[in-house]
Formats: C-alpha cells, sequence, structure tokens
C-alpha cells in the first residue's frame, strides 16, 4: 500500500531510514542474536527503549549498531560515565529527538543515581510524545521537533564496581533483554568461511578449545584477553593473513596468527603451556617463522650504538613489538620498572627509520 521500503520482523514493521552507512562488516546472526533483534524491535513498536544487559563482549552495543544498520538508521554510541550530568544528557536527547537517529547509551548504570532520576523524565516526555504520534513536543522547556524514527537504547553491565542500580521508573521504560553467553564456535565457523577458510567447523572448533584453554590454565593478568573480541580480531588477522599468503595450508595460517596475537604478550611461565596447547590441538603442523636477518641485524647495531648488552630475550621482545604493531592499531608495553620498556621501543624506531635512509622501502620511517 506505501510506496515505500518497509521492515517486517514478527507483529512490527518499520519504514526504512535510508541512512547511508558505507560497506562495513556485518554480525554473526546466532540465535542470541535473533531473540535480541526480536526483544529491540518489539520495544520500538510499543514506544519504549531497548536494554541489553550483561558481561563485556557478548555483543550488545554490536547488536544495536547491526539492528540500525539493517533498519537503515543512523546510530550514536556514547560512553556513559560518573562525569555526565542531566544537562548534558537533555542535549543529548534533544538532538536525537530532533535528528531521528538512533541513541546507544553503552555502560548506563555508569551514570549517578541523582542524574538517572532526571534523566528518567527526559526519557519519558519523548517517548510520551512518541506514543502521542506527535511532530512538536515541549522537551526541557523548549519546543523542538520529533522525528519519528528516533530510538533510546541502554547497555548494562551488571555486578561490577562503581554500578548503580537503575531507578524503577526508569527500567519501566525499557525492555530487558539477557546477552550472557555468545556462540563463539558458531561466530567462529561463519567468519572464518567469510575470510575464505575450507573446513571451518573444525577450524572454529581448534580455536575457540584453544581460547578456553588459555582461559582456564594460564594465569591471571590485566592485560590477558581470550573473550569474544580477541577471538573475532584474530579471525579477521587470519583472513588478512590467508590473502596475503595463499601458498600456506589453513591450518598454518591459523597457527601464524594465533602465534602474531598471543606470544608477544604472554608471561615466560605461560609461554611453554600455551605453545603445548597449540601443539595438541595442531598436532605434526609447524608453521613457517618470517625471516627478519636483515632487521635482526640492525637491532642489534641499534643496541651497540647505545651502548648496551646484545641478549637474546632483547631482540626477540623488539622484533616482537614490530609483529604487534603490523597486526595492530596501537600496542600498550607492559612489565616491572628497569624492565627494557622503553628501550624496546625506542630501539625499533631507529632500526626502522635506519634501514629507511638505506633504501630499504619494506620499512617505514618512524619520527
Amino acid at each position: 500500500d506505501v510506496d515505500d521500503c518497509i521492515i517486517r520482523q514478527t507483529n512490527t514493521h518499520f519504514r526504512y531510514g535510508y541512512e547511508y552507512l558505507g560497506n562495513s562488516g556485518r554480525l554473526v546472526i546466532t540465535p542470541l542474536t535473533d531473540r535480541c533483534y526480536m526483544t529491540l524491535t518489539t520495544a520500538l513498536h510499543l514506544h519504549r527503549g531497548g536494554s541489553p544487559k550483561g558481561p563485556a563482549g557478548t555483543g550488545k552495543t554490536e547488536t544495536v549498531k547491526d539492528l540500525g544498520k539493517a533498519l537503515g538508521m543512523y546510530v550514536i554510541v556514547v560512553n556513559c560515565s560518573e562525569g555526565l550530568d542531566y544537562k548534558s544528557m537533555a542535549r543529548m536527547y534533544s538532538g536525537l529527538a530532533q535528528t531521528g537517529a538512533w541513541g546507544c547509551f553503552d555502560e548506563f548504570n555508569r551514570i549517578n543515581i541523582e542524574v538517572l532520576s532526571v534523566v528518567a523524565q527526559q526519557i519519558l516526555s519523548i517517548l510520551s510524545a512518541l506514543s502521542a504520534n506527535l511532530t512538536r513536543f515541549v522537551f526541557e522547556g523548549r519546543d523542538i521537533s520529533l522525528v519519528w524514527s528516533c530510538g533510546i537504547f541502554i547497555t548494562m553491565n551488571p555486578g561490577y564496581a562503581g554500578r548503580t542500580e537503575l531507578p524503577d521508573n526508569l527500567k519501566s521504560m525499557f525492555r530487558p533483554i539477557s546477552m550472557v553467553v555468545p556462540d563463539s564456535t558458531l561466530i567462529a565457523e561463519i567468519i572464518l568461511f567469510g575470510e575464505g577458510f575450507s573446513n571451518c567447523k573444525l577450524l572454529a572448533k581448534k580455536v575457540y578449545t584453544l581460547y578456553s584453554l588459555a582461559v582456564q590454565q594460564l594465569s591471571k593478568q590485566d592485560h590477558y584477553d581470550f573473550g569474544l573480541r580477541a577471538l573475532t580480531s584474530l579471525l579477521r588477522y587470519a583472513g588478512r593473513k590467508r590473502r596475503l599468503r595463499p601458498d600456506l595450508s589453513d591450518e598454518e595460517i591459523l597457527i601464524m596468527s594465533m602465534k602474531d596475537m598471543n606470544i608477544a604478550k604472554l608471561t615466560s611461565v605461560d609461554l611453554p603451556l600455551f605453545n603445548g596447547i597449540m601443539h595438541d590441538l595442531f598436532p605434526g603442523i609447524d608453521a613457517p617463522s618470517a625471516d627478519y636477518g636483515k632487521l635482526r641485524e640492525q637491532i642489534e647495531q641499534e643496541l651497540r650504538l647505545s651502548g648496551l648488552q646484545i641478549t637474546p630475550f632483547t631482540v626477540t621482545k623488539v622484533i616482537q613489538l614490530y609483529e604487534t604493531k603490523s597486526s595492530r592499531h596501537s600496542c600498550m608495553i607492559v612489565g616491572r620498572t628497569c624492565s627494557g620498556k622503553t628501550t624496546t621501543w625506542r630501539c625499533l624506531q631507529s632500526a626502522l627509520s635506519s634501514l629507511h635512509r638505506s633504501g630499504d622501502t619494506n620499512y617505514n620511517l618512524v619520527r
């Protein structure tokens, strides 16, 4: 009946938003994601907000963003903190109401309880205006326009220190959805398939088993992360490596990626344990090691010029930093005082710059 693109799910229907969001990646659809979509679309249909809850790395924010992409809506993610007051929240809600965008307020229960009680009234006035199908309404004493497509979502991470319990009047405005255990094996399988691997079911099970055993058997360090975020970034990195090295087998590519992403951050006690788990999961497969002959020589030369001793440990750590920089946008060097953190990055900086100045285009000048 309507000359427009209509999206239907269960008993709800929405007009498509036509917001151009670029050719970015999409989420893997699992039973949990499906259930979350249904809850959120029903919440929007009833002129309510959506509230995914669960521990870090279970896909709360990503699911809201992906649903927005499916409906052609612009989603703005705000990381909430104790510093937010009711005035700054009012400005954000006013903007969402007038533009028709979706707002996803991450870690919403970190906001102070005094602010939340005022925020509840602000949200209520927007949701009431949406229920009444108004095009203009009075918000915080000002008459503003209201676009039908605006939506408010909050994600919560319960049980952490510094989190507040939401007031009852605020809870009643949001439909809760529990996001506890994502299906990591299925997610790994679909990502591997999308990145061009074959025999994805078996490989996904091995990767998931490696990360599960790492959580159980390795020591507990603040900088360790073997959750879903780490798993997906490993698989994306393996996909890039797959396209760069088509001559290697899938198992070899995965082993190289796992080593690149994890070896550098492991403590000396955990390293043999991690290698043992990898050897058990991929028996008889030795991944080819990269040849850093030229870089290694230059690192040793820079250490000599700095008046430092050349120890295998120091050289290995500089090369590991180089590998980490190649696979990550940014990295953090962790260690005790006087363990060589600053020396490591300064040595790599000098080595790469010297190689670039000598005419080797494979290395960049580091300022």
